[in-house]
């Protein structure tokens, strides 16, 4: 199984997406691809993300029973600890004061 999250990307790229998966809600898109079919998608995903954020993770045999990857602008980093893939998340930025 493989989910793809999307925030704030260009149209064709989500176009894209959906030639090879389902999208169940904008932006989020589900299927069971192939491994090199997935490679192939993120590399998509990398070429047309732009201003935008994703998040990729499938089905594997990890002790999690998933991995994920990232691109993007996004409060919340990867993290690997002890072997295992965990999110964490940055501080909300603080709002520009005015003088």
């Amino acid at each position: 199984m493989l989910v793809i999250v999307t925030e704030n990307v260009p149209p064709r790229l989500r176009g894209r997406l959906a030639v090879w998966l389902l999208e169940i809600r904008a932006g989020v898109y589900i299927g069971t691809p192939s491994k090199r079919l997935r490679e192939f998608i993120w590399q998509q995903i990398i070429d047309g993300v732009e201003e935008g954020n994703v998040v990729m993770a499938w089905s594997t045999n990890t002790e999690s029973g998933y991995d994920f990857v990232t691109v993007g602008q996004n409060r919340r980093i990867p993290v690997d600890f002890d072997g295992l893939r965990l999110v964490s998340f940055l501080p909300p930025e603080a709002p520009d004061k005015a003088p």
